[in-house]
């Protein structure tokens, strides 16, 4: 069974996603998800000029080689267009092996290691007295698991408050936008917030926050600290990740968990992280770690160590990564968590999906493959849409990480 043709699709229901479509000699076909927010035409360009010529006439069914054929033959290793370009084709070629195998993907993957997927919202508003009954709606809808943002007082806009509040997209412009940040004021804010949420919801709810990189080592451990009292499942991203021995600076001087990795590309990128134990939560998902197989293989390797997954979720994952992100949530052993932002009504039209949200988990579909599509028609539209993410400035003008 050959590769007869491979598509590259960009449309913007509502934001932009960029798919490849995989057909086969047969008339088989496959999806994969290649959405880099804020970059998709790169990672477009990437598939369309040098991928898809490559792939035609290969062997649909040798995902690992061709695999390997993606990230060794093309010399230039890793980062974020050449990984999420493989991570497209990995899972197209892993719902073709689904679908001729009659099969959803997850049983090719051992089978379920649980029921169902548990997964956490986004609660956020401008003030605490305003996020409170944001989480309410979410405990209300069956969520067992929410993350919890505001705004910060004195500053004009914050990382993780939308105007939507159950879709939030934070490329908000053509060119990017800016921000200011104030750590002294969120250091100073944020306990504030979650002693108001654990008072209010009591001492069961999951509570989850993401700090977005922008912190110091002994920074995040003085957060990491005040926290302790409200039980956090996690501080996500409490600093950005290059300099990994950072985290331990973290580890010596809080118990409260952290996350991270949504913007790792391979396993080199959180190998010192998991062997060393200096974090509980590996976030990397399936779109930017190179498919199902690179992922599975950093989940592997973090189940040696005591670490469990939490993969990004984010509007920026079409409906296609979150199908696969679920295949291989429900079998690996070390799930922890799974990040679900819900998608609009013109991208779950554009995307129709056989997974579905009951409870408090999400459940993948019973489909052979992925159980997701893409349905071409109505995408062609939705036309892309220039859409950048924001940047950073301390008060002083200095450009942060956002």
């Amino acid at each position: 069974m050959k590769i007869a043709d491979a598509r590259v699709i960009v449309t913007c229901p509502d934001r932009n996603f960029v798919t490849l479509k995989i057909v086969t000699s047969s008339g088989v076909y496959g999806v994969g998800d290649a959405t880099l927010n804020g970059r998709e035409l790169a990672v477009a360009a990437y598939l369309q000029e040098h991928v898809v010529p490559a792939l035609i006439g290969r062997d649909a069914s040798r995902i690992e080689d061709t695999w390997q054929y993606l990230y060794r033959g093309a010399y230039w290793r890793r980062g974020p267009v050449t990984m999420s370009a493989i991570a497209a084709v990995d899972t197209a070629l892993w719902d073709i092996k689904g679908k001729v195998a009659g099969l959803p993907v997850y049983q090719l993957l051992g089978g379920r290691s649980r029921d169902g997927v548990t997964v956490y919202g986004h609660a956020n508003a401008d003030t605490v007295d305003d996020v409170l009954p944001e989480i309410a709606n979410y405990v209300d809808l069956g969520y067992r698991a929410v993350r919890v943002q505001t705004g910060i007082p004195g500053l004009a806009s914050t990382y993780g408050v939308s105007k939507d509040r159950l879709f939030y997209e934070p490329a908000d412009a053509a060119l990017p936008t800016e921000n200011t940040w104030s750590t002294a004021q969120y250091l100073d804010h944020v306990p504030e917030v979650f002693a108001r949420v654990r008072d209010e919801f009591g001492p069961t709810l999951k509570l989850l926050h993401d700090v977005h990189h922008r912190l110091t080592p002994i920074e995040a451990a003085r957060l990491g600290r005040s926290l302790e009292p409200y039980n956090l499942t996690w501080i996500e991203d409490p600093v950005p990740a290059e300099l990994q021995e950072g985290f331990r600076l973290i580890r010596q001087h809080t118990t409260t968990p952290i996350a991270v990795g949504e913007v790792f590309n391979t396993i080199w990128d959180c190998q010192q992280l998991i062997s060393e134990q200096l974090i509980d939560y590996i976030r990397a998902t399936v779109v930017h770690a190179g498919g199902i197989s690179h992922l599975r293989r950093i989940f592997d390797l973090a189940n040696l160590y005591h670490v469990r997954s939490g993969s990004h979720g984010a509007t920026d994952l079409s409906p296609v990564c979150m199908a696969a992100a679920l295949h291989l949530d429900v079998a690996i052993p070390n799930f922890g968590l799974q990040e679900y932002m819900r998608h609009t009504e013109a991208t779950d039209a554009v995307f129709p999906h056989g997974y579905h949200f009951a409870d408090g988990y999400l459940h993948p579909s019973e489909e052979p493959g992925l159980g997701v599509d893409i349905d071409e028609g109505l995408a062609a539209q939705y036309p892309y849409r220039p859409a950048a993410l924001p940047v950073n400035r301390l008060e002083d003008g200095t450009l942060h990480n956002w």
